[in-house]
């Protein structure tokens, strides 16, 4: 604590007294000002990140009224101007009915001539988003698509007109059905980005009234800006140029269209400390190194299993629905060190750059007279995030005088925030507010240490939000029991689902609906889910519509644990009860054994789970677990 003490008073000398080896840094606008600022946002995508198990999260935090405060301040953390993240933008996934990392989000359109906007959870995100922030920017971006699309194949890019039309319809139903504008639609290239589409989709927005709504393409990587330079068509169809995870770079071919460039996927990070310097040091470098305008964060909360790929990769945790627990992560306060002090419509300054003992500054002013200095002094190890590597740097305690020139000549005083990591100590402070800094002839020098970040500002207006700690952690109740109703739900999903089991019993009524090849399970001990799914092993009770079982030890079927007749068919309501004790697992159909004492050595413990043959239609209900 010695060390913190003594930067703060190195930071009050300083306003008399101007160290000999500081460098200076020289903030201007009198030679113009650089790119236009568009934001810092979060994105709800990927599969059912922000919502436990396919609905459990915001489900729970909004619908069960002892619960009811906290989902609240959660979406407060995130949204409410000058309180915690204060995000200017959501971006949100257009769900595909298929696997997009984490789970699956619902279609609007399951079929051709099927539409539904109250699917899904995204709907109900964005609007309470709104509530706090009127003016946040929304984004949608569609991961994946519903085969149909592709008139079956796995290429939604063959008939434009198609997708170009389910994606505009998302666009249209989110404003008639919930008042919702959206600003940006993206085109996910995860193989490559299909120009045709690309126009088809520019040209059914603007007949369809939606000229405002901009293209964000290709929403992965910079390849695209090359086929932009050749092609004005294309170009002048295309707003932004988004890429995903750059490492603050970007190429020469992006810079020379002109265009709006982002990090429109960034972070992915856990979110501890590290995380936190790694999120503090690409929102300043994003911009420095790669003149990219906003940086959206994959995800905007951890509200999902942690043992899911990319566990806790969000702006904060909250993945106890059932206690009420949440954290909020470092991520919340460096996001705030620049979304409660700058808006999208501000403008950096050309004079930005990197610091001479390393780390980066940014400086951005509304026209209007107000400024904002971001600092970081992030040291490579403190600052690594999950992709793409990290070149080897070195940041050293420095002394930074910093000018201020041009309009901003005049400036007299500028508040103070400072975030300071200390990993070696492991307490960390931060977006702790200092006391005013008064400018000499504009003039301000400071010491910095390593694994900082400062805000120095002339804006009043912001605050460390807080609200009363939250309920502690606790484990998922021993006894759960669903029956997936629930009076006017704000969404038609399922609203809850189990948490992990070793020992007990999981009882579920199922109901196939494919004659031919139905089949459908419930199961204990699951050990992967998300993108890693197909590999999971557990305890597997399947039922078919030919009238035979089996009990597997994986999912893909492999391991055949006992298997038999069990006369069930398509259109019948069956009750499944599957008990595991130690080794031993049985099974039950309808209240009579239907099979005994399979031995099962591995996993020891995992998830409940539900599920079906194949892509296919099933009914599933009065869903249980009882743990040991």
């Amino acid at each position: 604590m010695q060390r913190s003490r003594v930067c703060v008073s190195v930071l009050f000398l300083a306003l008399s007294v101007h160290f000999s080896s500081s460098q200076t840094y020289v903030l201007d606008d009198k030679g113009g000002l650089g790119r236009l600022f568009d934001g810092i946002g979060g994105l709800s995508g990927g599969g059912v990140t922000e919502f436990l198990s396919l609905s459990l999260f915001f489900f729970f935090y909004q619908m069960k009224t002892t619960c009811q405060p906290y989902r609240s301040q959660i979406l407060d953390y995130l949204f409410k101007p000058n309180f915690g993240a204060s995000l200017h933008i959501l971006k949100v996934e257009i769900g595909g009915d298929a696997q997009t990392t984490d789970g699956t989000e619902p279609s609007h359109m399951h079929y051709e001539n099927d539409e539904n906007y109250f699917r899904g959870y995204e709907w109900w995100l964005m609007k309470e988003a709104k509530k706090r922030n009127p003016n946040i920017t929304l984004i949608g971006l569609p991961w994946a698509f519903p085969a149909w699309v592709g008139r079956g194949k796995n290429w939604p890019y063959d008939y434009p007109d198609i997708t170009a039309s389910y994606v505009v319809n998302w666009i249209l139903g989110a404003k008639q059905y919930h008042n919702l504008d959206i600003q940006y639609v993206g085109i996910w290239n995860e193989r490559k980005y299909d120009i045709k589409y690309i126009k088809v989709l520019r040209n059914m927005l603007d007949k369809v009234g939606l000229s405002g709504v901009g293209i964000i393409a290709a929403d992965g990587d910079w390849s695209i800006a090359n086929s932009m330079i050749s092609d004005h068509a294309l170009n002048d169809c295309v707003e932004v140029i988004g890429a995903h995870y750059p490492g603050t770079t970007t190429v020469a071919d992006a810079l020379k269209t002109q265009k709006k460039l982002w990090s429109s996927e960034d972070y992915s990070t856990f979110n501890d400390e590290v995380g936190g310097g790694c999120w503090a040091r690409i929102l300043n470098q994003n911009y420095v190194n790669g003149n990219m305008t906003a940086t959206i964060s994959w995800n905007l909360v951890a509200s999902y299993y942690e043992e899911l790929p990319f566990g806790r990769e969000g702006l904060m945790t909250a993945k106890e629905p059932w206690s009420g627990n949440y954290v909020v992560e470092s991520p919340i306060w460096i996001t705030a060190h620049t979304t409660q002090f700058t808006q999208p419509g501000w403008t950096y300054l050309r004079t930005v750059g990197h610091l001479a003992g390393g780390g980066s500054y940014v400086a951005l002013t509304d026209g209007k007279g107000n400024l904002t200095v971001v600092i970081e002094t992030m040291t490579h190890d403190h600052s690594v995030c999950i992709r793409p590597p990290l070149p080897p740097f070195h940041v050293t305690s420095q002394n930074a005088t910093f000018q201020l020139n041009g309009s901003f000549a005049s400036i007299k005083e500028l508040q103070v925030w400072r975030s300071q990591f200390n990993f070696k100590t492991k307490t960390p402070s931060l977006f702790e507010k200092l006391k005013p800094l008064k400018l000499i002839d504009g003039s301000f020098t400071l010491n910095l240490s390593e694994d900082e970040v400062y805000t120095f500002t002339t804006m009043t207006t912001g605050q460390k939000g807080v609200y009363p700690d939250p309920p502690a952690p606790a484990g998922f109740p021993k006894a759960y029991k669903d029956d997936f109703n629930v009076r006017n739900p704000p969404f038609s999903e399922a609203p809850h689902f189990a948490d992990q089991t070793d020992e007990g019993q999981i009882t579920c009524d199922v109901f196939m609906e494919s004659v031919d090849s139905g089949g459908v399970f419930i199961a204990a001990r699951v050990n992967k889910g998300g993108e890693s799914v197909r590999s999971a092993n557990g305890v597997f009770f399947w039922v078919f519509a030919d009238g035979t079982y089996k009990v597997t030890n994986d999912l893909a079927g492999q391991t055949v644990l006992a298997e038999g007749l069990s006369g069930t068919r398509a259109y019948g309501w069956n009750t499944l009860s599957l008990t595991v004790n130690g080794q031993l697992a049985s099974g039950q159909l309808n209240g009579y054994p239907l099979w005994k004492n399979a031995v099962v050595l591995n996993p020891k413990n995992g998830w409940a789970a539900i599920g079906t043959r194949s892509f296919e239609l099933a009914q599933f209900d009065n869903f249980a677990v009882v743990a040991d």
